[in-house]
C-alpha cells in the first residue's frame, strides 16, 4: 500500500503566503471596483475617480500603482499638454473580471437565501438570549 506523506501545517502556510498575498491585493474593495470600472475599456484617472464612490485621490493612486505593479493594469501616458493617462486591463485582469462577474452573479442569485438565513439565525440568537 503506498504511503501518503503528510506535510506539516507550517509547510502549507508558507506555500499559501504568495497566494494569500495575491488574493489580498485583488480582493480588496478598491481593487475590485477599479477592475470593474476599467473593464469597459481604457479609462482615465478622473473617470475612475468619479465612478468609484468614496475613494480618495490618494487611495486611487496607490491602488492603481499596485494593480499596475501586479500586471493587472496597463498605464499609457500620451504626450499631450496636459499629459493624458489611461488605464486598461491586461489579459490576466480580464480573466479576473470574468471571475468577479461569476461571483457577482452568484451573490445576486443567492442574496435572498442569505438574507433569510441571517434573519433565522438572528431570531434563534434572540430566543437563546431571552
Amino acid at each position: 500500500m503506498p504511503q501518503t506523506k503528510t506535510r506539516p501545517a507550517d509547510d502549507i502556510a508558507v506555500e499559501a503566503c504568495p497566494v494569500r498575498e495575491v488574493l489580498d491585493r485583488v480582493a480588496g474593495k478598491w481593487s475590485i471596483l477599479i477592475i470593474v470600472a476599467a473593464a469597459r475599456g481604457p479609462v482615465r484617472f478622473t473617470e475612475l475617480e468619479r465612478s468609484i464612490e468614496g475613494i480618495s485621490r490618494r487611495m486611487l493612486t496607490l491602488t492603481l500603482r499596485n494593480l499596475e505593479r501586479d500586471g493587472l493594469l496597463r498605464r499609457t501616458v500620451y504626450a499631450t499638454v496636459p499629459p493624458r493617462v489611461e488605464y486598461e486591463l491586461t489579459d490576466i485582469a480580464r480573466e479576473l473580471h470574468k471571475s468577479l462577474l461569476s461571483l457577482t452573479d452568484w451573490a445576486e442569485r443567492h442574496r435572498a437565501a442569505i438574507s433569510e438565513a441571517r434573519t433565522a439565525y438572528d431570531a434563534g440568537r434572540l430566543t437563546e438570549a431571552g
